[in-house]
């Protein structure tokens, strides 16, 4: 699987060290929120709101680099509005290795 990596922030920042430790602080903030929202609304089997979240989760998904998750992240969201949820162990995966990952920043 892919890892996530700080390519895309690298390049937005440049050699400006304060703003890229300010997307990085926004990341470290709103991440966990943004999963644990999601999780609540899948357990919940409100696939619609879920589908939502997931909708919010691809632009950290692009964000880390995981080109090939985010289109996995965009299946997914197509087959929650569908009331399926085919994709959701990569899904989770994928949330998982983003966590960990922003954690160890």
């Amino acid at each position: 699987m892919e890892q996530p990596n700080l390519n895309y922030i690298n390049e937005l920042s440049g050699d400006n060290f304060e703003f890229k430790n300010k997307l990085i602080g926004i990341l470290k903030k709103e991440l966990p929120i943004e999963i644990a929202i999601y999780a609540e609304q899948f357990k919940n089997t409100n696939l619609i709101l879920a589908s939502q979240s997931v909708h919010k989760l691809k632009h950290k998904i692009s964000i880390l680099g995981l080109e090939k998750s985010y289109y996995i992240a965009e299946e997914y969201e197509r087959n929650l509005k569908k009331n399926t949820t085919n994709l959701e162990p990569d899904f989770e995966n994928i949330l998982k290795i983003m966590q960990e990952f922003v954690n160890h920043l």
